[in-house]
């Protein structure tokens, strides 16, 4: 991923968004070539010279001050996380050693963290890559999301068997939108995840595989990804259609795991007394049947050998 490219296509699609009518200024005038705010009305709002703010798009962030960064994000109205990614998008601009560094997220979690997982009876829960890896699961967060486990578009094909991949099975399986029932905001979420963690992680090599290859594969995610969105999820609700249980609605929380820079994990929760909470406990029953036909499998197998 180019870094100034990345720079000038994130500030375009800011400021294209804005309507001048939006932020006070006069619309009479020369007809507009382009939607949104001209460059040189972004600068005024800045309170930067024309001629910097051009060079500043034009993806010349190295050595922009935290003040000037600020000033841009008030005048093109960035949210919270959109700042966050000019920031990460500046700091991957730097040349020195140190904002160049990478560090790769871990692809396995630790026994501790496992435990927890596995403690959160009722619940399903699971960690998260960067690269919307699902590399950890409880036994009801398997179960909810069994699908990802028998599709066609989970992984590489070789070498060993991957975590199951949010992404691919997003954008590549044909089971995603019978699966997802809001299928159009999940796939949105996700590709403004991803475009969030590219600026972060800029020199991630699986994610920039994984973005080139959802580019080539998917023309859906290509136009998502073309127009540069960020989101930093907290919590909120997810609409599932499972093909054991039905229909479900689940409260979603996400916690970014301070021990595990990178990982994410998610639980989910049904509100007492609805028909997804019925239909989670009859899911945690399932996964316990598949569970136990495992364990005998296993047990089996062993008296075999």
């Amino acid at each position: 991923m180019d870094d100034r490219r990345q720079i000038q296509e994130f500030l375009a699609s800011r400021r294209a968004r804005i309507s001048p009518h939006s932020v006070g200024l006069p619309v009479a005038g020369r007809k507009r070539r382009v939607p949104g705010l001209r460059r040189e009305e972004v600068a005024a709002l800045a309170g930067l010279s024309v001629d910097y703010y051009i060079r500043l798009e034009r993806g010349a962030l190295t050595n922009a001050s935290d003040s000037v960064l600020a000033s841009i994000a008030r005048a093109l109205r960035l949210d919270a996380a959109e700042q966050a990614h000019l920031i990460d998008l500046a700091r991957a601009a730097r040349p020195s050693a140190a904002s160049r560094s990478h560090r790769t997220p871990p692809t396995t979690i630790a026994p501790q963290l496992q435990a927890v997982l596995d403690a959160l009876v009722g619940v399903p829960a699971l960690v998260r890559s960067p690269t919307l890896d699902m590399i950890a699961t409880n036994s009801l967060g398997r179960a909810l999301y069994s699908v990802l486990y028998t599709g066609p578009s989970t992984g590489p094909r070789t070498g060993p068997r991957p975590s199951p991949s949010l992404a691919r099975f997003t954008f590549l399986d044909p089971q995603a939108r019978q699966f997802w029932r809001d299928w159009d905001q999940v796939a949105d979420d996700l590709t403004a995840q991803l475009r969030a963690a590219a600026g972060a992680n800029p020199l991630d090599r699986s994610l920039t595989d994984l973005v080139g290859e959802l580019s080539t594969r998917s023309d859906t995610f290509g136009d998502l990804w073309a127009r540069h969105d960020v989101r930093a999820l907290g919590r909120g609700v997810k609409r599932f259609r499972h093909p054991v249980v039905g229909a479900l609605e689940l409260r979603y929380d996400l916690m970014r795991l301070t021990a595990e820079p990178g990982l994410t994990m998610i639980t989910y929760t049904a509100e007492p007394g609805t028909a997804s909470h019925d239909s989670l406990s009859l899911l945690a029953s399932w996964a316990a049947s598949q569970d136990s036909d495992i364990e005998e499998d296993k047990s089996a197998g062993s008296r075999h050998d």
